[in-house]
């Protein structure tokens, strides 16, 4: 999670939504990593995890990443919920929970349903604390520089 961490930090920085993710080999080893890419070059599926996941799929040559782990900093929407089916992972280890955007936490159980060709483990709240920490401090800064204009209704 250390790992996943610095890229959610370097994401702030960057002005994206700190959200980090690592690729674990079936070792227990860093395969790759990934930081939030939205905001700069536009891209509505520039996650953390899509990024890792394209990143190892290309490092192993196989779109295929059975065996393999994917550590992030907040829990996975669909759309990546939906890249992990597909691509196979087996494990996914999340630390905030996101009650606005999270799948498990809306109740789309996609990593358990018997109807699809593949399952795989989740685990959350992992470090949690730290995790949401690090979202709180981004959007209570973005707030902070937010200049409220006047419009044509107020007194």
């Amino acid at each position: 999670m250390k790992q996943a961490i610095d890229e959610a930090e370097n994401a702030a920085k960057d002005g994206e939504v700190p959200v980090g993710a690592c690729i674990i080999d079936p070792d227990g080893k860093i395969f790759t990593s990934a930081a939030n890419k939205k905001e700069g070059p536009c891209n509505p599926t520039g996650h953390a995890e899509i990024l890792a996941i394209t990143q190892a799929c290309q490092k192993l040559g196989d779109w295929r990443l059975n065996g393999y782990t994917l550590v992030v900093t907040l829990e996975p929407c669909v759309m990546c919920m939906g890249a992990i089916w597909q691509s196979r992972i087996s494990h996914v280890v999340f630390g905030a929970y996101d009650p606005k955007g999270g799948t498990i936490s809306l109740g789309y159980n996609i990593h358990a349903d018997k109807r699809l060709n593949h399952q795989f483990t989740v685990m959350g709240g992992v470090d949690h604390y730290n995790c949401s920490q690090i979202m709180s401090r981004f959007f209570k800064d973005k707030r902070k520089s937010y200049k409220y204009k006047k419009n044509a209704f107020s007194n």
